[in-house]
């Protein structure tokens, strides 16, 4: 069983990375995913399954039990914490009426879900697996939607209650393990990344737009990633940039767009995730930003455009910076330092964007960011 608060047909990182694990471990194991009705990141029930309590279908071998949820991407704390509280309500309730196996893996954050189902499902019999994505309270702190008090003592205590009882964590980034293994010793480490299963595409040769780069974006257009700030600090000279994704800056972006129309700045919407893999293709160069650095965080992004063969600009710092670099993937800029990143985009050239780059990124790919490769090392381990 996993139990997770993202699946498709939710967009994002979250939701991709927990398909793909479900999905391959369906050859091994009869696989149930329990999960939220969808709603991320709209903050609403998606059409197809309103006016519904639940949900329970069967998908590419997965079987798939959608719980009721207050759906809200509120600012307001109180709000979201309904929201949280309202799903491990329903986890509770599932828990009651349900088998559960002797094999469960956990999606953490959200904190609150994970401590609910790390206290809930504990037992001698049953092996606990928590995937650690990102290292909540203390990424809330860095990206200031959490303050020192009393709330993040209390969310530190989950964190470490759910480390504890885990027999197995998983992390996206060394860094995620180094942390878990500062609080406790007493669970079995294993790096997992956030390996797409996607197909290759071949590759050829582009031409340049009126002579410029063609520069995009995209993912989630959230705080984390800082991209109506990066629209108003990048240099246009050498570029025209492309933006596809949804979230909570989509409109102040838009409008940014209304009111520069001179800016080589085009928004295209939310795009399926089947279709963008084609879309992306049209483009010489990716942007991977993050406002600021957060501890633990390797955009899973890294993976997925390095099988496209697409080459990156890394505007984050911290490991996924390492990642580019080791594995020749593109380029780097200090971190929020937009002075920088303006001074490595205007020094790269069309000569370096070629078919031979995008050949050699995605060869690099195919050998050490081999999915199934992982997932192999991951059922030895569960």
């Amino acid at each position: 069983m996993i139990i997770t608060s993202y699946f498709p047909p939710e967009i994002g990182a979250a939701s991709n990375r927990i398909y793909h694990l479900a999905e391959g471990l369906t050859t091994t194991y009869d696989v149930t995913v329990v999960t939220p009705l969808p709603n991320y990141p709209t903050g609403k029930i998606f059409k197809d399954y309103k006016g519904t309590f639940s949900s329970k279908t069967k998908e590419n071998g997965i079987n798939i039990n959608r719980l009721w949820i207050y759906a809200s991407v509120s600012k307001n704390k109180f709000l979201r914490l309904l929201a949280m509280l309202s799903y491990s309500f329903s986890l509770i309730w599932f828990f009651m009426w349900h088998k559960i196996p002797n094999k469960v893996i956990v999606q953490s954050p959200p904190l609150l879900v994970s401590f609910t189902c790390m206290f809930f499902l504990r037992s001698k019999k049953r092996k606990l697996i928590l995937n650690v994505s990102d290292l909540w309270p203390s990424a809330g702190l860095e990206l200031g939607a959490l303050k020192e008090g009393f709330a993040y003592s209390m969310l530190k205590k989950l964190e470490a209650f759910n480390y504890k009882k885990a027999d197995v964590i998983l992390g996206q980034s060394n860094e995620i393990l180094a942390h878990v293994k500062s609080i406790s010793l007493k669970p079995q480490l294993l790096l997992y990344r956030n390996f797409p299963e996607i197909t290759y595409p071949n590759l050829n040769e582009k031409t340049l737009s009126n002579g410029k780069i063609k520069l995009v974006y995209a993912g989630l257009l959230g705080v984390a990633q800082g991209l109506y700030k990066l629209c108003n600090e990048i240099d246009y000279k050498s570029i025209e940039f492309h933006i596809y994704g949804s979230g909570a800056e989509e409109e102040a972006i838009k409008t940014l767009i209304e009111t520069k129309k001179e800016l080589p700045l085009y928004f295209h919407g939310r795009v399926k995730r089947e279709d963008l893999h084609n879309v992306l293709l049209n483009y010489d160069l990716t942007i991977i930003p993050l406002l600021n650095r957060i501890y633990g965080s390797v955009p899973s992004k890294i993976f997925e455009y390095a099988k496209l063969g697409l080459p990156m600009l890394y505007f984050g710092g911290g490991e996924g910076e390492d990642l580019i670099i080791n594995h020749k993937l593109g380029w780097i800029a200090k971190e929020s330092d937009y002075e920088d990143l303006n001074s490595v985009l205007n020094s790269i050239t069309k000569e370096e964007l070629n078919l031979d780059l995008n050949t050699a990124i995605q060869n690099t790919a195919r050998i050490h960011f081999d999915f199934k490769q992982q997932l192999e090392t991951l059922k030895n381990v569960i």
